[in-house]
């Protein structure tokens, strides 16, 4: 079986407000690509990947008339993707969704948001936490909620899988240094309690012996600013240490780090170039290790077979600033 994560740049902006593809020359959120354009190149992706399940990080907006799991369903049609149906969790007022397309016939798959004490609540409600250590408590909300939905295969197994986006330290709207730094701080503790609300729910479906995979956009890895040290741990460091494992945030953030991994690549907003990170995850527990886990990263210039593949190539730069993760497992 064949699972994925792919953060789709503006993939709301792709969809009227019926649901409908707007397949036009009208530019999309992407630079100098045009709705045609991204929805062609995302299509190919998604065919090429062929996966059993792909968690749409930033999905395609639900509101007043818009309605995240059709926009999905209806994407699936017009390009005959095997992925035909869609789940989502918690909707949020970000235009950014979290929604699984997947595969009936590979996967049987409901929302399934468990219950929660103070400690660990529902993700759609409130985490209290010291976060400065000030001796007051936080009121960490998420704005965009993981999705928590419990699957089971067409041969019968069943695990819990956690679709997550956690929150950007990016300090967005500063206008000096100050404020900057100010801003960074601010977002690193949210996405730091994030991370620790996350890995509370996690322990709590391992100690009732649930196979769980979480996978998403963690906006969380090696070098991405020079705060990083500030708090002593990352938060792909606190959901490791919940009992998760992923062979690629493993050799990154392991006291012998390899090469320098990449899920996503952003053009500099000075000085030109690009900005390399690695962003997304796929993350099983440990019970799931001995079903012949392989993890891949379609890099259009780090996977030999994507960079070899000129239209696939093309499609990975032209669809999103991210790229596709995929874990192949025996289940």
């Amino acid at each position: 079986m064949r699972l994925a994560t792919y953060n789709i740049e503006w993939f709301a902006n792709l969809f009227d407000r019926q649901d409908e593809l707007i397949v036009d020359d009208s530019w999309s959120g992407r630079h100098n690509v045009t709705k045609a354009q991204q929805i062609e190149a995302i299509a190919k992706v998604l065919t090429a990947i062929d996966a059993d399940a792909v968690l749409i990080v930033e999905a395609p907006n639900s509101g007043k008339s818009q309605n995240t799991v059709r926009a999905l369903q209806n994407f699936a049609e017009a390009f005959d993707l095997r992925t035909t149906d869609a789940v989502m969790g918690f909707a949020n007022d970000t235009h950014q969704e979290l929604a699984l397309l997947y595969d009936r016939r590979a996967l049987t798959v409901r929302h399934d948001p468990k219950d929660g004490d103070r400690s660990a609540p529902r993700f759609d409600g409130v985490f209290n936490i010291d976060l400065d250590i000030d001796a007051t408590e936080d009121h960490v909300r998420f704005s965009k909620p993981p999705m928590e939905l419990a699957v089971q295969t067409s041969g019968g197994a069943s695990f819990r899988l956690i679709g997550a986006h956690l929150k950007s330290k990016a300090p967005h709207g500063a206008e000096t240094r100050d404020e900057a730094i100010r801003i960074s701080i601010a977002n690193r503790r949210k996405q730091l309690a994030q991370a620790i609300w996350l890995a509370r729910r996690v322990k709590t479906h391992l100690a009732a012996d649930e196979q769980v995979i979480l996978l998403g956009d963690l906006n969380d890895g090696p070098g991405l600013d020079e705060f990083e040290n500030l708090f002593g741990r990352s938060s792909v460091e606190i959901l490791l240490q919940a009992g998760l494992f992923d062979p690629h945030a493993d050799s990154a953030f392991g006291p012998k780090a390899g090469e320098r991994l990449s899920t996503a690549r952003f053009v500099r907003p000075k000085g030109g170039g690009y900005l390399e990170a690695l962003l997304d995850y796929v993350m099983i527990s440990q019970d799931l290790r001995d079903r012949r886990p392989d993890w891949r990263i379609w890099h259009p210039f780090h996977d030999p077979a994507c960079l070899s593949a000129k239209d696939l190539h093309e499609a990975l730069l032209t669809a999103s600033d991210h790229f596709p993760v995929t874990l192949d497992i025996g289940l």
